[in-house]
């Protein structure tokens, strides 16, 4: 929820974990604006991060995703009327928190995505493909 350019907002947002050492070896990415063209490029060589796009007109291939950004809808955009950016920012901000810190997730073993990452727990990691913690952005 800001006024950068989308390039730039999607590196914004990777650059948050990048610096606490929390991204993975590969990025999965849809083909929206945020996540294409030479700004995330240049970043992702910069950083030896490797980014898999998925196939164009192809939701599916991000299914939790797209889960993700149902839930986020319907819980807080749909639920909500914002009077200003600041007010759009103050309450999504409030539901991720709750999403990440109060809201245990079934996927995670009845953990909320902040213990899960906690407690560092070792698994297959095709098991821990769908772990979302949502950051924010600023």
């Amino acid at each position: 929820m800001d006024m950068l350019l989308p390039g730039v907002r999607g590196v914004r947002v990777l650059e948050r974990p990048r610096l606490q050492g929390r991204l993975p070896q590969r990025i999965k990415v849809d083909n929206g604006p945020e996540f294409s063209g030479n700004t995330l490029d240049t970043w992702a060589f910069e950083h030896r991060e490797q980014i898999a796009f998925i196939r164009p007109g192809k939701p599916t291939d991000n299914g939790h995703i797209e889960s993700f950004n149902r839930e986020f809808r319907d819980e807080c955009l749909n639920q909500n009327v914002f009077l200003s950016l600041h007010d759009a920012r103050r309450t999504v901000e409030a539901w991720r928190q709750d999403y990440n810190q109060r809201r245990p997730h079934s996927s995670l073993g009845w953990l909320t995505p902040e213990e899960f990452r906690a407690k560092n727990i070792t698994c297959n990691p095709l098991e821990t493909t769908n772990l979302q913690v949502v950051y924010a952005v600023g």
